[in-house]
């Protein structure tokens, strides 16, 4: 239908303008994908292609900011691609009954997460200053192994938990925090694209459709939209984030 055309076309520039500025596109085009009649399962794994695409676009952008440990950096992302991986499979092993049963309580984890993802951020900061000596590298892999299985699985809120994961590396420079990020955030989403690929859930029709919008969106809309207050926008985002969760807790 042209109006789901249109519908999700103009979803994915939104978001894709939210993404640049605040984060938290997927509360509206994951959505938006199951209203048009894209199966659960389909729509998680569309909205992961299509968030993946627009994603490189800003790690390309950021590739200058990676300034830290190669070791860090190479471990990290092979920990990343591990979770993305399982993470993707086993959303392909999940019934597409149980998956729909477990969308609002993923969307609320997601909406919580984003919701307390700065203080939950300026938290770990304080720890860290606290601790003259840096957690286990071990620890951090862990915990990165577990936020990339999450991504791969679902992924909303996923860069928010993992910028709180970042801050135990030392790293003072939001952008290169930001950076490391986008970077790890492609990893995990690439990767988790095969399964998909491979088990045929992905609606290649939505995917470019809303790769384009959302590339056109983060691109177009990024310089206006940062004149904004970005709190004022993270609070919009909260918004129609619970709303989404209250409707699925409703209607799921």
């Amino acid at each position: 239908m042209m109006f789901h055309t249109l519908l999700l076309f103009i979803t994915a520039f939104i978001a894709g303008g939210l993404n640049a500025v605040a984060g938290g596109g997927s509360f509206i085009t994951f959505p938006v994908l199951i209203f048009t009649g894209v199966p659960p399962i389909t729509a998680n794994a569309t909205n992961n292609t299509a968030l993946w695409v627009a994603a490189l676009a800003s790690a390309g952008a950021y590739r200058q900011n990676l300034s830290i440990p190669r070791r860090q950096f190479f471990l990290l992302c092979g920990i990343s691609l591990v979770g993305g991986v399982l993470g993707s499979v086993a959303l392909l092993y999940t019934s597409p009954d149980v998956f729909q049963k477990l969308i609002p309580y993923l969307l609320l984890l997601a909406t919580l997460v984003f919701t307390f993802g700065e203080p939950l951020k300026t938290w770990f900061q304080r720890q860290s200053q606290k601790s003259s000596e840096s957690p286990p590298l071990l620890n951090l892999m862990l915990a990165q192994l577990a936020i990339a299985i999450y991504g791969g699985f679902f992924g909303a809120g996923l860069g928010i938990l993992m910028l709180a994961t970042l801050t135990f590396l030392g790293i003072k420079n939001i952008h290169t925090m930001n950076a490391f990020k986008t970077f790890l955030g492609s990893c995990i989403n690439g990767i988790a694209i095969i399964p998909f690929i491979f088990a045929g859930v992905i609606a290649w029709h939505q995917a470019i459709l809303m790769a384009v919008g959302g590339s056109l969106g983060g691109y177009l809309c990024a310089n206006y939209a940062r004149r904004l207050e970005p709190l004022l926008i993270r609070r919009v985002v909260m918004v129609v984030a619970f709303s989404m969760t209250i409707y699925f807790f409703i209607h799921g």
